[in-house]
């Protein structure tokens, strides 16, 4: 079959699957975003149990398989009465896998934020959150972002395991195709095609541009 013939066949069906994907993607990162804040600080909190609660989730996140971890939210928590649906099993079992990478990444930001700038904040009779939001946590953002880019392209490219609980995602709705087919040239290379395009032209770009966008409202630029 030609790939055009091909395209036009199956398009319906790269359609609903890559906004499928994007959903997932965008929910994710949301996930992950709160998950990296929350647990960033905690990790660097004085009380010993908050620690050990954040190290915790870190390490079992970082330390595991995201397929495993699907596996367990999807398959193995309704047995202890913890149902979720697989489109919110999908994205929240991303959305904290990647969020316990992110943790490092707020951990690391913060903690460059030279200590003249604490001091200061100090001397101005702030409080601890008055601090955070104002002084530290900026210039920390400015830090964070460049890496933080790359993992907005792996929840991106994590995304894709989801399928393997049925959600019908892109990788989905593409298995299903050559299923049908055998055309695995013509489905898969669609797929990567299309994965490629939204890292490259999507997530890259609007990265890049919040980095600019935070350098100068804190004078880097």
């Amino acid at each position: 079959m030609p790939y055009l013939e091909f395209l036009a066949t199956y398009s319906d069906r790269f359609i609903d699957g890559t906004l499928t994907t994007l959903g997932q993607f965008g929910l994710a990162v949301l996930v992950a975003t709160a998950a990296a804040l929350v647990s960033g600080l905690m990790k660097m909190a004085h009380s010993k149990p908050v620690r050990a609660i954040a190290i915790g989730y870190i390490e079992i996140f970082r330390g595991t398989s995201l397929l495993v971890q699907l596996y367990w939210f999807y398959f193995v928590l309704p047995l202890f009465g913890f149902t979720m649906e697989k489109f919110t099993a999908g994205f929240v079992t991303v959305g904290l896998c990647y969020g316990a990478y992110g943790a490092e990444l707020v951990r690391g930001a913060i903690q460059s934020v030279p200590q003249g700038q604490w001091e200061a904040a100090l001397a101005l009779n702030m409080t601890p959150a008055q601090r955070m939001r104002r002084i530290i946590l900026p210039q920390a953002l400015v830090t964070i972002l460049p890496p933080w880019g790359n993992l907005m392209v792996e929840i991106l490219k994590g995304t894709a395991l989801v399928a393997l609980i049925s959600v019908a995602d892109l990788m989905f709705e593409t298995r299903q195709i050559n299923n049908n087919t055998y055309l695995s040239a013509q489905a898969f290379g669609t797929a990567l095609i299309i994965y490629y395009i939204f890292a490259r032209f999507m997530v890259t770009p609007v990265m890049r541009w919040l980095e600019r966008v935070m350098a100068r409202k804190i004078g880097r630029s």
